[in-house]
């Protein structure tokens, strides 16, 4: 395939900017490697200087997360902002980094769509639903695919331990990153957990705490890539253990039984189906100590720095990361064409 002219869209005015950053310049130097032409476009700011470009690949992701950025102006002004851009505007295909808020909810998808642009990833039904946990995890239910018990907006103790027990886990319904989310052991974590999640500006999901290990799988074209394990060095694989060194191990391929990974892979495959994903996505998992899966959720624009866990899997399935970044190109240019 010729050169494609990609403009990466990254940064974004989410709480999961840094990691976006992050993930946006890793994709760009990765797509040039492949031989693409490339402009690195923060959707809150504007075309990225090479220098500025470097800082960021320098930098990598703070141990906790910015305040977001006050406004992206994509998503508010629209086409307009990209076109006031030239080199970005002129892209053949638009490759989304973003993660979190209006870059993977569907709002920024839908834009696209309505402007006639080619752009990589899920379109902006399977966003808007992967990005709701409570209305996935009823899609879930509702096709036969387990995924732990749980409660949307109930703030009652009482009525959570009833329902679900003890432990369970307080999380925002439309995080992503790991970030706003709790593990409460007891009554009084609960309580407080309960108490925290009404700040959490977003619907709050509560669910059952499933113990046991943490496994991923990556959707690439419609396949399932070699199953993941997570082992983190605190209880959660949370927004720390995932973004800093040494704080979880992530093993590819897992060290499973080969007809529990089919297992795994044959159910991710389902959700992305049953979402409605399209190109690629991460659906996680939990294995109970009895053995059991139980789908945690899905992410349809998941990290993609070098070392993020999809490119982890792509590279155990011999899959470079210029190549991974490539192959999600093509897809969408081929779209329409």
């Amino acid at each position: 395939m010729a050169p494609v002219r990609v403009t990466v869209l990254l940064g974004g005015a989410s709480d999961e900017r840094d990691v976006s950053l992050a993930t946006g310049v890793q994709v760009a130097r990765a797509l040039r490697e492949a031989g693409h032409r490339v402009v690195a476009f923060d959707t809150a700011r504007g075309p990225l200087t090479p220098e500025e470009e470097t800082v960021l690949l320098e930098k990598g992701v703070d141990a906790h997360p910015p305040a977001p950025d006050p406004r992206d102006r994509l998503v508010e002004e629209g086409m307009d902002f990209l076109a006031r851009h030239p080199d970005a505007a002129a892209a053949q295909v638009h490759f989304i980094a973003l993660h979190g808020g209006a870059g993977e909810d569907g709002t920024l998808q839908g834009q696209l769509d309505r402007a006639g642009v080619r752009y990589t990833g899920s379109d902006a039904d399977g966003c808007r639903v992967a990005m709701d946990k409570d209305r996935t995890k009823a899609i879930l239910t509702d096709r036969g695919i387990p995924t732990a018990p749980w409660l949307t907006d109930c703030f009652d103790a009482d009525e959570v331990e009833r329902a679900l027990g003890l432990p369970v886990v307080v999380k925002a319904a439309h995080g992503g990153s790991s970030l706003r989310l709790e593990l409460a052991h007891d009554r009084p974590e609960l309580e407080a957990a309960l108490i925290r999640a009404r700040d959490f500006q977003d619907a709050v999901v509560v669910e059952r705490y499933v113990k046991g290990r943490e496994f991923t799988v990556a959707i690439l074209d419609g396949q399932p890539l070699p199953v993941g394990e997570i082992i983190p060095e605190s209880e959660l694989f949370d927004y720390e253990c995932k973004y800093q060194p040494g704080m979880a191990q992530e093993i590819f391929p897992a060290d499973l039984d080969p007809s529990k990974a089919e297992e795994m892979q044959a159910l991710a495959l389902r959700v992305h189906h049953a979402l409605g994903l399209r190109d690629y996505s991460r659906v996680d998992f939990m294995m109970g100590e009895d053995g059991r899966l139980w789908c945690l959720e899905a992410n349809t624009l998941p990290g993609l720095t070098a070392t993020s866990l999809v490119p982890k899997a792509a590279a155990a399935a011999g899959i470079p990361f210029p190549e991974l970044c490539h192959r999600l190109v093509v897809a969408a240019a081929k779209r329409g064409s």
